[in-house]
């Protein structure tokens, strides 16, 4: 067992290594070079690319950015920057491994998906080695390998997050409970990371429509079999509104999500209630 715990840590540190430059993402022809070392970038902004297309929505950008109740102080440069938002130009190729920007002042940030995706990474390495029964659990991001030790299902919470707390026990309280075997789930909310200015909340979360923290949930949770699936999907999900998000869950196989309103109410997937504890 320690073996197969030190196998964890040690696949943990090199994805992390590889992915938490900030460098590399802000200058092209690095990233580019990298791409080609460090076999970990091109699988990760993959699995970002295929999902921000699939969470993209259909409006025009430039009918997005008129909007005249927008208030942001550094407007005009949230405008500037929108405009080297583009999913076309990430460029991957895949016979050579590499990531390229075509757009020269774009630069990429993975935190949609990294630490989703080094989850799956860990636990693919331990199951390699032959770990049958564990929950990992990352900052938000849950993943089950197998069942537990007598064969029943491993149990994820959903956190309140209109009752969340700084440090997650078993004592926190929670909107949902859910079985797992060989599921991840993972949770992206409003209610952790943010700062209040003027009664109004801001987030991390950014809607590509307002370019403000988007306002439609107070937190989305996704149950999938890959952790960095679950991870890219609860971000896009948080930024889309609820009828273009249930549509989207529902075209995917295998793939549940519970979502958190501001109004209080909890919605969730048609699939959703077959996974959860009774």
């Amino acid at each position: 067992m320690l073996e197969k715990l030190k196998a964890i840590e040690e696949r943990l540190t090199e994805v992390e290594r590889q992915l938490s430059d900030p460098a590399v993402y802000a200058d092209r022809e690095r990233l580019t070079a990298l791409s080609r070392e460090q076999k970990e970038l091109t699988p990760v902004v993959s699995c970002y690319r295929a999902y921000a297309q699939a969470v993209q929505t259909a409006e025009d950008a430039a009918a997005m950015l008129s909007d005249p109740e927008l208030r942001e102080l550094a407007q005009e440069e949230l405008t500037s920057a929108a405009q080297h938002c583009g999913i076309g130009n990430l460029v991957i190729d895949d016979d050579a491994k590499t990531v390229y920007l075509a757009d020269p002042e774009m630069s990429l940030d993975v935190g949609s998906v990294g630490k989703g995706y080094a989850v799956e990474m860990v636990c693919q390495a331990a199951e390699a080695r032959g770990l049958t029964s564990a929950l990992i659990s990352v900052g938000g991001n849950l993943r089950a390998i197998g069942t537990k030790p007598d064969g029943s299902a491993w149990v994820g919470g959903v956190e309140n997050p209109w009752d969340s707390s700084e440090v997650y026990t078993t004592a926190s309280s929670t909107v949902a409970a859910v079985k797992m075997s060989d599921l991840s789930l993972v949770t992206s909310g409003d209610y952790q990371r943010y700062y209040v200015v003027d009664g109004v909340r801001y987030h991390h979360l950014i809607d590509p429509a307002t370019l403000q923290p988007a306002a439609y949930f107070d937190s989305v949770s996704v149950l999938a079999p890959d952790s960095g699936v679950a991870d890219c999907l609860t971000t896009g999900l948080f930024c889309m509104p609820l009828e273009e998000g249930q549509a989207l869950v529902e075209s995917l196989d295998g793939v549940e999500a519970l979502w958190c309103t501001p109004d209080g109410d909890i919605i969730s997937s048609s699939g959703w209630s077959d996974h959860e504890k009774k």
